[in-house]
């Protein structure tokens, strides 16, 4: 199986297919929040009715999560998940997954790492955040850095892993039914329904927690 195509190059950068489908995927959050949140009314709509509940259910999970003090990252984690949402389940809409690409899941992975480390120095200050280093005892510093720099590496690849894994078991389907039309429009739909919405939005819902089990923890 190829990776992403490349199209060709801007400004001497190359212009991927997983650059061209992130665009799109942007694109698509940018033209829904301004449709859920245009003529915003004291009686909601149905868009806003929508809105609202899908903003509640991220406040109420970073509450839940983080604690009432850290509610300001709710913005952000709604984001996360939405992006993440909609770049895993690219395969329904004949787009290969953004996140099906190790260097879209490390990107994000690494906001998660830098995120904890500096909430966490600026919560507890250079010593508190050094220190943090050295419990429960002094001796497992090393293993306490090595699992610092662990994190963003299980984030980046088990998002990654799972996609990847989806979208060539899809491909080798399709391979496999080639020649066969009616049998190609059948089939695949239940691997669809798992690989992109089950094994997508788990995924997304999975990077997000574990986005803000990180940060509370360097944070508290």
């Amino acid at each position: 199986m190829a990776g992403p195509t490349i199209y060709g190059y801007l400004f001497g950068l190359p212009l991927t297919e997983t650059l061209v489908n992130t665009w799109i995927v942007m694109g698509i959050l940018i033209i829904i929040s301004l449709l859920l949140v245009r003529n915003l009314k004291v009686v909601p709509g149905k868009a806003q009715v929508i809105a609202e509940t899908i903003v509640n259910a991220i406040d109420n999970l970073t509450e839940q999560t983080m604690g009432k003090d850290k509610m300001g990252f709710a913005p952000y984690m709604l984001a996360l998940f939405m992006f993440l949402l909609l770049a895993n389940i690219a395969g329904l809409f004949a787009l290969r997954s953004p996140t099906a690409d190790l260097n879209v899941t490390v990107s994000l992975a690494l906001m998660t790492f830098f995120m904890t480390q500096g909430f966490g120095l600026a919560s507890k200050g250079l010593g508190g955040y050094l220190k943090g280093y050295l419990e429960p005892l002094p001796f497992l510093l090393p293993i306490n850095i090595i699992g610092e720099f662990a994190n963003p590496v299980s984030l980046s690849f088990r998002l990654f892993g799972n996609m990847l894994g989806g979208l060539i078991i899809m491909n080798l389907l399709y391979t496999a039914l080639t020649g066969f039309m009616f049998f190609a429009l059948v089939i695949p739909i239940p691997f669809h329904f798992y690989f992109d919405l089950f094994s997508g939005g788990l995924q997304s819902f999975i990077f997000v927690m574990l986005s803000m089990v990180f940060i509370s923890m360097a944070m508290d």
